[in-house]
């Protein structure tokens, strides 16, 4: 029963141990939800992805915002970050803190996997690219990269040894697709090991697109820490 002291959350046990798992083991997925919305607007994932031997933490963003939460204040364009440096630097200190609650509770870096939509893909990305540890991998849906201009010199000696998944859509009209896909070019040219996916899609998740990210997260399940 995982959980932590720095969020709201919602823990989802898996229903089937994982073959091979060890003893007390545990593979869990940490979830990040996009501007507005909630915990509550992810918990279709365990039943829609159908993976045995993970279990899921979803979490509220910190931050209040129009009945539903944010990670940081909204800036009106993805590349404009002024208003909302602070903010990330804030929900930045939060999420270090979360993964070290999960290790503290037994659960080991490689069985931590990362997932963010939109304001929660920037989260993610920025977690696992600066993580003290290597994680299990981090996906990202929908969002862009925070502090382009701190890295390769801000990437973490463990980052270059994780998986990355990144999706978006073509037709998002809220996140440019053309300022996503550069961002991750930029990335793997700094030697990240990811994988950019493109969309014909808004800002939204598509079947196929889950289906994609469910093949990803199999691999990783199955990944040797």
């Amino acid at each position: 029963m995982l959980k932590t002291d720095l969020f709201t959350y919602k823990y989802i046990p898996a229903k089937t141990a994982l073959s091979g798992n060890a003893a007390g083991g545990e593979k869990v997925l940490v979830v990040f939800h996009g501007l507005g919305d909630s915990l509550n607007g992810f918990t279709w994932m365990p039943q829609q992805l159908r993976l045995d031997g993970l279990s899921y933490l979803l979490v509220n963003a910190p931050e209040d915002y129009y009945g539903g939460y944010s990670w940081f204040p909204f800036t009106g364009g993805g590349a404009d970050m002024g208003a909302a440096v602070e903010g990330i630097h804030r929900s930045r200190k939060r999420i270090k803190g979360l993964l070290a609650e999960l290790l503290e509770q037994g659960v080991k870096p490689a069985d931590i996997i990362l997932f963010g939509f939109s304001q929660g893909c920037l989260m993610a990305l920025d977690a696992g690219l600066r993580s003290e540890v290597v994680l299990g991998g981090i996906c990202g849906v929908s969002g862009w990269l925070a502090f382009q201009e701190e890295y390769p010199a801000a990437l973490s000696p463990a980052a270059l040894k994780e998986a990355f998944l990144v999706t978006h859509g073509i037709r998002d009209p809220l996140l440019p697709f053309a300022q996503s896909e550069r961002q991750m070019a930029f990335l793997k040219a700094s030697g990240v090991n990811l994988d950019f996916k493109a969309y014909d899609k808004d800002h939204t998740i598509l079947p196929e697109e889950l289906g994609e990210i469910r093949n990803w997260l199999v691999e990783r399940m199955a990944a040797k820490g």
